[in-house]
């Protein structure tokens, strides 16, 4: 084993815990970040191209008819090999935490559409369930089995948000462990059905997970309810006949007290755990190898990797499987230094590169890390953009025009600021107020002085007056500097009044004369 520091040149604020490697035939690409660059990245999908200990994050493209996917975090991903050949290779996504902090209960497909040039084209399609649907979730696991020549996903574990009864606005965040149902789920026909079984006493989140052939490994986890790491290892076996599935369950011994871990592959029948953690802020520091041959599971130890005095000496550490037998890891920055990164990277390589791609396709783990932080609310992102062309990034050096700088800061034009006095607009109880709002309040720029961002809402817009000004290029002010606003206008010409005729001082219809007295009156009354 191997480690090795490597540095980031470019968009390292986007690597944040939670992100999600994916690896299409030896390349690997990015997933998950908190945000990404609004005019270099359409997609916010990185390539993760490592040279020589230097990493650059390029981003790739999605063909037209790829559907809305959001930045998700700890997500459960696991790879998929279909029928034809466009579907040799592709990665299922499930769950996972959105911008708005909110959960994920969808499921997308992303394959590979056409490479050009090293360049990547993806295709991302949503598929809809029926029947036991899973419930929105993350830190849990999705695994596929092959069984008499089919196919079916099993999904299991993870943590969701308390019923909506249970919940309020100071516990809006509060999460629990999912039950310990295990979900097969159909991608050919988007069926799911939910099967209770008695040997799933506890919900668990962030285990590892192994699948061969019809058959699924269980591996530690970590019990919210008990706040106990468990040394679990269940073994799940799916037999799909004609009719209907077979869902059974054995608890073996010599399991692992773990939950956080990453397993990556080294060759057909051996995977290596790293990482994780066996208390609350205790890492696990040792290294473990996991060997499947025919129906047995044997679990043992093997030398620990050098470990940097940084890696030995942080609570925390996160990351994910690069594919071919190399893990990506990420601590925080030292605080104590003048100028210091949010995180340090390294690579950790478990073994030779001699792996080809039918070793990648049949196995799948959870690869997501603990949340460490439940109720830390997430900073909004930017969404996708599929409308770009795939020529418009032809260029050989466009991908690497992302200047941090020019990126806002969105701790001030987040959409989840206070905007005025009387701003109401709370992440944790907003609900869409204009009909073009999705899934996050509408905001309008004033001009006053360097700018800011208000919302529509606070400041009591039509819907009709918020789109004309949207689409308009006129300046906007705010309630606060309207008056401010107003004060700076040069002063509009005012026409001096008309003095009234003589002729018109005499009262119609009375047929009075005015004596000379009150028309000198009203002359002085006038002027």
């Amino acid at each position: 084993m191997s480690l090795q520091m490597v540095t980031v040149s470019n968009n390292i604020a986007l690597i944040q815990p939670g992100f999600s490697l994916m690896n299409f035939d030896g390349q690997v690409f990015f997933f998950g970040q908190k945000g990404w660059p609004k005019r270099s990245c359409p997609t916010g999908v990185f390539h993760l191209e490592v040279n020589r200990n230097h990493i650059k994050l390029k981003p790739t493209i999605f063909s037209k008819d790829s559907c809305y996917l959001p930045p998700l975090r700890y997500p459960a991903t696991c790879t998929f090999k279909g029928s034809s050949e466009s579907e040799k290779h592709q990665y299922i996504i499930h769950g996972g935490k959105t911008p708005n902090n909110e959960l994920s209960d969808k499921i997308y497909v992303m394959s590979v559409v056409s490479k050009n040039n090293k360049k990547v084209t993806f295709r991302c399609t949503e598929k809809d369930l029926v029947g036991d649907v899973p419930e929105a979730r993350y830190g849990h696991s999705i695994n596929v089995v092959y069984s008499r020549g089919k196919s079916m996903g099993v999904l299991f574990g993870g943590r969701s948000y308390m019923p909506s009864t249970h919940r309020t606005t100071e516990k809006w965040n509060s999460v629990a462990d999912c039950l310990p149902h295990v979900f097969l789920v159909d991608f050919e026909f988007g069926c799911a059905t939910s099967y209770i079984l008695p040997e799933l006493q506890d919900g668990l989140s962030f285990h590892v997970s192994i699948a061969k052939n019809d058959t699924i490994y269980i591996l530690g986890g970590h019990s919210l309810a008990n706040n106990i790491r468990p040394a679990n290892l269940y073994r799940i076996r799916v037999d799909l006949p004609l009719g209907s599935p077979a869902v059974n369950c054995t608890v073996l011994p010599g399991g692992i007290s773990v939950s956080s871990a990453i397993l990556t592959q080294t060759n057909n029948d051996e995977f290596v755990i790293v990482g994780g953690y066996q208390l609350e802020n205790q890492k696990r520091m040792i290294c473990n190898i996991i060997s499947l041959e025919e129906n047995k599971i044997e679990i043992r130890g093997m030398e620990t990797p050098d470990w940097t005095p940084d890696i030995k000496h942080s609570k925390i550490w996160f990351g994910s499987n690069m594919g071919n037998g190399t893990v990506f890891l990420g601590i925080p920055g030292d605080n104590k230094q003048v100028v210091s990164e949010a995180f340090y990277f390294y690579t950790l390589k478990c073994a030779e590169d001699d792996m080809n791609e039918e070793q990648t396709t049949f196995t799948n783990s959870q690869t997501s890390t603990e949340d460490p932080g439940d109720s830390t609310p997430f900073e909004d992102s930017e969404e996708f953009c599929f409308s770009a062309e795939a020529n418009s990034f032809d260029g050989d050096d466009e991908f690497d025009t992302y200047n941090e700088d020019d990126e806002e800061d969105e701790s001030e034009t987040g959409y989840w600021i206070t905007c005025c006095p009387t701003c109401d607009v709370d992440i944790n109880t907003w609900v869409p107020f204009y009909s073009t709002e999705l899934n996050k309040p509408a905001m309008i720029y004033c001009s006053h002085g360097d700018g800011h961002w208000v919302h529509a809402q606070c400041m009591d817009l039509a819907e009709r007056t918020l789109i004309h000004l949207s689409a308009g290029s006129n300046k906007y002010y705010c309630n606060e500097h309207v008056e401010i606003a107003r004060a700076l206008h040069t002063p509009q010409r005012v026409l001096p009044l008309k003095k009234p005729p003589m002729k018109s001082l005499h009262k119609k219809g009375s047929g009075k004369i005015l004596t000379p007295a009150k028309k000198s009156f009203l002359r002085r009354l006038f002027d």
